[in-house]
């Protein structure tokens, strides 16, 4: 079987959905209201729907790994954006070096993992 895949969304879950929103344009995420309890966040080609649903063991058990070009400048500009004092729940772990690669990690609001990540070249 050949794929020819275009793109992959995942759909994400939010405790808050209006905090949550927030939440992902203020990460650098371009928003485009798709119904009002659903949007669709993007950064260049890549994108995830966000619901305004949620399930606690599923959102505790979603994880996200997005690639970015450099985990340093990614890990400086969070930093920047004062997350967790603007946002309840949310945390960031910093960059951990590992036999791959780096990255860091951030929990948003609803408690939903996302590994911002840079594989060794």
């Amino acid at each position: 079987m050949k794929h020819k895949g275009i793109s992959m969304r995942p759909f994400i879950g939010a405790k808050d959905f209006e905090v949550s929103r927030s939440f992902y344009r203020d990460l650098g995420f371009e928003e485009a209201v798709l119904s009002h309890n659903m949007s669709v966040f993007r950064s260049g080609n890549l994108s995830f729907y966000l619901q305004d649903a949620y399930v606690k063991d599923w959102i505790d058990n979603t994880m996200i790994f997005m690639e970015v070009d450099s985990v340093e400048r990614f890990w400086a500009e969070l930093l920047a954006l004062n997350l967790t004092d603007k946002y309840q729940g949310a945390k960031l772990t910093p960059i951990k070096k590992l036999d791959w690669g780096m990255e860091c990690f951030v929990h948003d609001p609803s408690g939903i993992l996302w590994h911002f990540g840079e594989f060794y070249k």
